[in-house]
């Protein structure tokens, strides 16, 4: 499985674990440990929640395992830096 953050038509941000082979064109996809970024707390937009991870003033949900998230707009990748913190949040 790989870290991924996904963006959705009603404006979520979720972070979250995908399988290796999961067609990334989809506009629906499960999301296993998943936590929502209820506020960014970010200086240079959503994706540097995908390249240093949430900050300080960053809010984070709770994980939960989401079995079909749907309405996807965008899939992006995630360094393993901020992997690490989203795993801490």
């Amino acid at each position: 499985m790989k870290p991924v953050l996904i963006t959705t038509e009603h404006r979520g941000v979720f972070a979250g674990l995908i399988h290796d082979d999961q067609d990334l064109t989809a506009t629906s996809m499960p999301l296993k440990g998943a936590k929502m970024a209820i506020y960014w707390g970010t200086t240079r937009g959503v994706m540097e929640l995908c390249d240093t991870g949430p900050t300080e003033k960053s809010k984070i949900s709770l994980p939960a395992d989401i079995p079909m998230l749907h309405g996807i707009t965008a899939v992006f990748s995630i360094t393993d830096e901020a992997w690490a913190k989203w795993e801490a949040a």
